[in-house]
């Protein structure tokens, strides 16, 4: 019987049998992270912590057919025009809090992919500590596409996942990849059939939230002690990383190129 529901708008929040799932509900825009599904997120995060013992396990999923093709490059560009000097406030501000609580739950988070997985989108899924990934789904790090390094702690997770040679290939080139190369290098648990990534993984988030939930928050702090990474340190590296790169040609012109449907040319300025 569910406990808690909420539906903000373009985040719905259910708690049920001890299984809080997060649910992102922008799917005619890809579930791009705009102002209000940024926000509405981080709220779901926040009433996981309010709601304390009685979530067990949280699952991450989304609506349509792309869990998340990072931010929404329409607000951004809008931004970029309309307030340049504080456009990039939004990775201090909003991306890293959201990481910062989302990676610091106790409970062991599920995260289920459909569809494309980029950017920021892959940084959220990152913070998850288990993903199923659909057959059909794609992943990209996309951010030196548009002329920018990485945030959303994408820099220290990916590495993490995939270890660092790949990790940087991933970044430097951009360059796509499927579900089962996911699988293949260890950033995906399992890879399900199309359409199957949901209900997969509230399976493993069910088993999870009736296993041992105070032995979890322990493994969840040594893995991350294991680690050596200090998520703080680096989403405050990133965040100014990507205001110093905000500030190019490159990327001004890569955004206006992406929404114009046309190839990018980068100058290295």
């Amino acid at each position: 019987m569910a406990v808690t529901q909420a539906d903000a708008g373009t985040v719905g929040y259910t708690l049920s049998d001890g299984v809080a799932v997060v649910e992102l509900r922008r799917p005619s825009a890809g579930n791009a992270l705009d102002a209000a599904l940024r926000r509405q997120l981080h709220a779901a995060v926040r009433q996981i912590r309010d709601d304390g013992d009685r979530v067990r396990s949280v699952l991450l999923s989304a609506q349509g057919r792309h869990f998340c093709v990072g931010q929404d490059l329409k607000e951004h560009a809008h931004s970029l025009e309309s307030r340049a000097e504080s456009a990039f406030a939004i990775v201090r501000e909003e991306y890293n809090p959201l990481v910062t609580e989302l990676c610091a739950l106790p409970q062991p988070v599920v995260a289920a992919v459909e569809g494309a997985c980029v950017g920021a989108g892959l940084g959220l899924a990152l913070c998850a500590d288990v993903r199923v990934a659909a057959q059909g789904a794609r992943f990209a790090t996309a951010f030196t596409g548009i002329g920018l390094a990485a945030d959303s702690g994408l820099s220290g997770s990916l590495a993490q996942a995939v270890g660092p040679s790949r990790a940087a290939a991933l970044m430097l080139l951009g360059d796509r990849f499927d579900a089962e190369a996911a699988e293949r290098w260890g950033l995906v648990h399992r890879v399900v059939a199309d359409g199957t990534a949901a209900e997969e993984g509230l399976i493993l988030a069910r088993r999870l939230a009736g296993g041992p939930t105070a032995a979890y928050g322990e493994v969840k702090a040594l893995l991350r002690a294991a680690a050596g990474s200090d998520l703080p340190v680096l989403l405050e590296a990133e965040a100014a990383a990507q205001e110093r790169l905000g500030r190019t040609q490159d990327h001004r012109g890569a955004v206006r190129a992406f929404l114009d449907g046309r190839p990018s040319a980068f100058a290295g300025n």
